[in-house]
């Protein structure tokens, strides 16, 4: 992303905000029968706002590192929004590629704020835009997660804990628990997404051998 903007990821909450904005849903779910769904952007502040959203494939790597790119596959109407005061207007995301009927597809889009030009102070001026990243799910009803997650020692005190998503639906990984029959040696909590094909791992420091990985996930 360019320098110069502030990305905030909000993963959990309900409604996604932004300093000045705020949008609802921050999870986009669409059936593959769907073609469009409505967006409900918000203006919390007492100025107007103009935004722009840009859309884009979201796929990860097997280490589960993001990969992303602009793509055509949807979009938003209007792309470009224009709110006054305090003012709501609800959008629509409509689906231009047809749906995958057993697996799911997966978007991000990013609604970002267009700032205008402020007065110059001291011959000094930064542009300080704000955005929100929202995930974009088209789901066929035969598409599911299935995790698996496995815990492999790395040292004579050392754990690696990965979590692979082996399914071919997102799973977002809500807690990773090492044990040693019911003693809990570890845990890792977070709202990390893992889409199928994908791996996290983390490394931890049990007090003994012989444990093993349980995780729960949405």
């Amino acid at each position: 992303m360019r320098l110069g903007w502030l990305l905030i990821f909000l993963l959990m909450a309900k409604s996604a905000a932004a300093a000045n904005f705020s949008v609802t849903p921050v999870r986009i779910y669409m059936k593959a029968q769907d073609r469009a769904v409505a967006v409900t952007i918000q203006n919390e502040g007492g100025a107007p706002v103009v935004l722009q959203a840009d859309l884009y494939v979201w796929s990860q790597k097997a280490d589960g590192s993001d990969d992303m790119a602009l793509t055509e596959d949807l979009i938003l109407s209007p792309p470009i929004i224009k709110l006054g005061a305090n003012a709501k207007q609800v959008v629509r995301l409509a689906r231009l590629k047809p749906a995958d009927a057993s697996r799911q597809l997966t978007y991000r889009m990013i609604l970002r704020e267009v700032p205008e030009a402020a007065p110059q102070k001291d011959n000094i001026q930064v542009p300080i835009a704000l955005a929100l990243s929202m995930p974009v799910f088209i789901t066929p009803t035969p598409a599911k997660r299935e995790m698996a997650c496995e815990a492999r020692r790395a040292g004579a005190d050392t754990l690696d804990v990965s979590c692979a998503n082996k399914g071919s639906a997102y799973a977002q990984l809500r807690e990773v628990q090492v044990r040693r029959g019911e003693q809990v040696l570890g845990r890792f909590e977070g709202g990390v997404y893992i889409l199928p094909g994908a791996a996290r791992w983390s490394r931890s420091r049990p007090a003994a051998a012989s444990p093993r990985a349980s995780c729960r996930s949405r």
